[in-house]
């Protein structure tokens, strides 16, 4: 059973609000779930508090069918609609179902878009930081390392625990709904010392140091050891942020990847006894060219037609590094009129990109810089697509199971020469 501090048995006690009881309720009953013997504090929550489709409200309707239902229903799981404060935790909401401006372009109607800004409004009243993105990293919720967070979506939990240093577990909606009151989470998993030790190794043999072939890496590692920690050393140049980010996020797909170690290059792994926390132990994975040509081919195993359609960039939402690329890859030329273009990205690093001239250069090529969502989590594709183009694993390992369609991995050259062409063209060099 978890032992709990005068401070969390006065908020179990009602002393901060129904809303912070019924969240230390909720977390107590999920730590015990976990055998978690405490909690620790977190000033750093990442989740999708009270937001919902229409329909889920309509289920609520007999409670009001209103945020604080939902929030207090759905979110806390708890036996009575309560009144929802201002959250007491650093929070910021991640992605949405919709872009806010191009909303119809992307096929939605207006009683969805109307339940998205009455959301939004709701959720900046409580106090929650509207950052609308996978990657708050990119959006200015940057944690210190050794900083206790709770965060949702797994390509920002791998990234923060692995890149930056902090320590959360892959939390879902009622867990981060719950700490944004009550400021705890257990002290569970990667929040321990010796959980983040790592457990196999991985040789990588042929050199890795694109976008491209870091994100086949992350792909071929989160399928060799799926929901473990993996020790990575041998071939990897050229780590940046954005190499990282391609990498988690497809390591996180194929398998359950929530933290990894690069011998020299993440921070809790300067040498190879430090990651493992002793001498290397688990399986020995080698990535070489034999591995590496079959993971392209998985990627590409959804890819039949060379007619593109549709050509989706921004999983994990881009950077602002990423849309120049893309700009510079794309200034002059048009989408082709059998093709579509669509770039996805925060709100944040948009307003930057808009100050840069860079969303006019891909919205006089025929693209859009869409915000706030991605197409697997709006499940939106321009109508009539059959075939998409991505840059990301992450995105062609759900996107085409998620939408019945087909699906080409390449570089983001191979992606913007099939927007502007509608044919595939990558290959593996």
């Amino acid at each position: 059973m978890v032992m709990l501090t005068d401070a969390e048995q006065a908020m179990l006690d009602g002393e901060s609000g129904a809303a912070t009881q019924k969240a230390m309720e909720l977390l107590i009953r999920y730590a015990d779930a976990l055998g978690a013997e405490r909690f620790v504090e977190t000033n750093n929550v990442a989740g999708v508090p009270g937001s919902a489709p229409q329909w889920v409200k309509d289920y609520y309707a007999a409670d009001g069918g209103d945020y604080r239902a939902v929030f207090s229903r759905f979110d806390l799981d708890s036996d009575e609609v309560v009144e929802v404060p201002r959250m007491n935790a650093f929070s910021c909401h991640l992605q949405g179902g919709m872009d806010p401006t191009l909303w119809q372009e992307q096929g939605m109607t207006t009683e969805a878009h109307d339940n998205f800004v009455s959301d939004e409004a709701e959720v900046a009243a409580h106090g929650i930081q509207i950052l609308k993105t996978c990657t708050p990293y990119l959006a200015g919720n940057v944690p210190v390392m050794g900083e206790h967070c709770a965060w949702m979506e797994s390509s920002a939990v791998v990234f923060a625990n692995s890149v930056i240093g902090a320590r959360t577990n892959c939390e879902g909606r009622e867990s981060t709904s719950a700490a944004m009151l009550a400021k705890r989470i257990p002290d569970w998993g990667f929040h321990r010392d010796d959980f983040r030790k790592g457990q196999h190794s991985v040789d990588v043999q042929v050199p890795v140091d694109s976008i491209f072939e870091w994100g086949m890496l992350g792909y071929f590692v989160g399928d060799a050891v799926q929901d473990t920690i993996p020790v990575i050393t041998g071939d990897i140049s050229e780590a940046s942020l954005i190499r990282h980010k391609h990498f988690g996020a497809a390591a996180a797909s194929s398998g359950g990847v929530e933290m990894y170690h690069m011998v020299g290059i993440t921070p809790e792994a300067p040498s190879v006894e430090t990651a493992f926390g002793g001498a290397a132990k688990g399986e020995r994975f080698v990535y070489d060219a034999a591995a590496r040509r079959r993971i392209y081919e998985t990627l590409n195993s959804v890819g039949s037609s060379e007619d593109v359609d549709y050509v989706m960039l921004g999983c994990p939402h881009y950077s602002i590094e990423q849309i120049a690329q893309v700009c510079a890859l794309i200034e002059g030329r048009k989408v082709s009129a059998n093709s579509a273009l669509w770039v996805f990205t925060s709100r944040a690093v948009k307003a930057t990109a808009d100050a840069n001239g860079y969303s006019r250069i891909l919205r006089d090529a025929g693209a859009y810089l869409m915000t706030d969502t991605c197409s697997a989590i709006s499940q939106a594709v321009p109508q009539g697509t059959k075939v998409a183009a991505l840059d990301s694993a992450k995105q062609v390992h759900y996107l085409p199971a998620m939408m019945g369609i087909e699906g080409w991995y390449g570089t983001t050259a191979d992606c913007v020469d099939a927007a502007c062409t509608g044919k595939w063209k990558g290959a593996l060099a």
